[in-house]
């Protein structure tokens, strides 16, 4: 190889390397930055209770945390049907103008801003029945959820080897068997780490909230009615002229990080897991 070449590939390489080293730098600064104006915050009534006048110590954000588990599942329930044969159908049927619509769909769909789906959500189910509630909001992070789901299907799907398939025809298989008991399950580390990284996408978003789930500053188990939130506890606390919430609201950011971060952890772990066994061994 000619000197030129390999000194503009040792350029580029150092380049590259630079960029993804002050990447990694900046996130470890911000991640490092929240656990110290954080950490104090954190404590065992923190976790447990709710919040408290100011004042009156002992406040918590226990509230905000279940509101997020009940908000965050329901909206799971939602999308992850509807993405799964949504990408389903793309990966194994993908072509013709109906499945081109509905990839262009998909794609729109995430760019569309979080408060945007936030209105609409308030449009469709908060103004016509003149209340807030978690499902608004869980409604709202399903949408935001969808196109993580259907593309991650869409591209598990896609990866399977056709032999696979055309192996499992020609031995008689029907269509539905050969997809559910072929493409599914050789797909599934894909699928699963899709579905965890959509989790993850949604459990910060506080701007959709803000015109749906409202907030609450008690204990609320019913997804009809106004819900505590931890990612909107920390923006009302944030927002508000008392130091104390503020500590609070960077305790919450950092239970919020290490949500996202064992979510993300979670998906790659999955994928290598299930990669390992290989798509051969699918059930």
């Amino acid at each position: 190889m000619p000197a030129r070449r390999r000194l503009t590939g040792g350029i580029w390489v150092g380049a590259s390397a630079v960029c993804a080293t002050g990447v990694a730098a900046v996130l470890l600064l911000i991640m490092a930055y929240i656990a110290e104006r954080g950490i104090g915050a954190l404590s065992l009534s923190y976790l447990i209770h709710v919040p408290r006048p100011i004042g009156i110590p002992g406040g918590g954000v226990a509230n905000g945390i279940v509101g997020s588990f009940i908000i965050v599942g329901i909206a799971a329930l939602m999308a992850f049907p509807i993405g799964i044969f949504v990408g389903l159908y793309l990966g194994v049927y993908g072509y013709g103008p109906r499945a081109e619509g509905l990839a262009f769909v998909a794609d729109v769909l995430a760019g569309v801003p979080s408060i945007a789906i936030g209105i609409y959500a308030y449009t469709v189910l908060v103004e016509p029945f003149r209340q807030f509630s978690a499902v608004s909001a869980s409604f709202a992070f399903a949408v935001l959820m969808l196109p993580l789901v259907i593309r991650a299907t869409e591209g598990a799907i896609k990866v399977v080897p056709r032999e696979l398939r055309e192996a499992a025809t020609a031995l008689g298989a029907p269509d539905h068997r050969v997809v559910g008991k072929i493409l599914l399950a050789a797909a599934r580390p894909g699928i699963v780490t899709g579905l965890l990284l959509a989790l993850a996408r949604v459990t910060g978003e506080t701007a959709p909230l803000l015109f749906t789930a409202f907030g609450s500053q008690f204990w609320e188990l019913d997804p009809t009615r106004p819900m505590a939130e931890l990612s909107l506890q920390i923006f009302n606390y944030a927002i508000s002229p008392y130091s104390e919430w503020h500590e609070q609201a960077w305790g919450g950011a950092l239970l919020l990080i290490f949500a996202v971060f064992f979510l993300s952890l979670l998906a790659r772990l999955s994928f290598l897991m299930q990669k390992g066994r290989g798509p051969g061994r699918a059930e």
